[in-house]
């Protein structure tokens, strides 16, 4: 019986399929990283208050990206190219979501507008994230490989998350509401379609890698679009509503050191 559980579990005991996810990951996060810590050096004036908190986040995630590679490295395996429909990243950037790469690499300083931009995307792009590490935190949270890195980088999403939630809160009070809805819902309807899309490419490589046979691959590929109608039908709205978190000020310390995985 396909679930989860035994997805992932053929995924992280086979060497060239461990090699292809943590690869994945790792480019990811490194790319989260320099991403904010980009927009943490051209935050504009009048919102200065808010770079030590989004330096914070581009460490976690240059910390994540680390830990993914420390993984590789207890296999003796080297990271190996990412292949291109697989980067969820830039995937988003390429249908218009969040702040592009080339504004990001200039010096000029952003906007508040960017800032709100910003912060809406993270709020939905953090759901998944965060989403996706409970549901491995409740399979694998007790792995002996894999097990302590998962609950470390859970955690840190959840704060990223809860940063999100807070600071959009607090802009919508300062009169950006209608902004962050509409970037909100934006930004999470082509999430979903991006991230079925990677989700598709993902499986198809790990079935060439684990050679899957048609009808298992078809069956995963079936449940892929199947999520996706729903969030498109109606689950996309738990990426836009916003409540204050339980964690406040989620990012407003250093961040948690790795010893031992980073």
């Amino acid at each position: 019986m396909l679930s989860a559980r035994s997805l992932f579990q053929e995924i992280i005991e086979n060497d060239d399929s461990f090699q292809l996810f943590c690869s994945i990951a790792a480019s990811g996060e490194a790319q989260g990283g320099w991403e904010n810590a980009r927009i943490a050096a051209l935050v504009p004036d009048g919102m200065r208050g808010l770079a030590p908190k989004i330096v914070r986040h581009g460490a976690d995630e240059d910390k994540h990206g680390r830990i993914f590679n420390a993984l590789l490295r207890k296999r003796g395996l080297p990271p190996v190219p990412v292949p291109p429909e697989t980067d969820y990243t830039m995937l988003l950037e390429r249908r218009g979501i969040g702040l592009a790469h080339e504004k990001l690499r200039r010096s000029e300083p952003l906007t508040e507008h960017d800032i709100v931009v910003y912060l809406a995307h993270s709020r939905v792009t953090e759901q998944r994230a965060a989403d996706q590490m409970e549901m491995l935190v409740t399979h694998f949270g007790d792995h002996p490989e894999v097990g302590r890195a998962i609950h470390m980088i859970s955690n840190d999403e959840d704060n990223h998350l809860a940063y999100c939630h807070e600071e959009l809160l607090r802009l919508a009070r300062e009169g950006h509401g209608r902004t962050i809805q509409r970037v909100l819902r934006e930004s999470a309807l082509a999430e979903i379609s991006v991230y079925r899309d990677v989700s598709l490419a993902v499986m198809d490589h790990m079935g060439r890698l684990l050679h899957w046979p048609a009808p298992k691959a078809a069956l995963l590929a079936a449940g892929i679009r199947g999520l996706y109608a729903y969030e498109r039908f109606s689950g996309w709205h738990r990426m836009v509503n916003l409540r204050m978190p339980r964690r406040r000020d989620a990012l407003g310390g250093a961040p948690a050191p790795a010893p031992g995985l980073a």
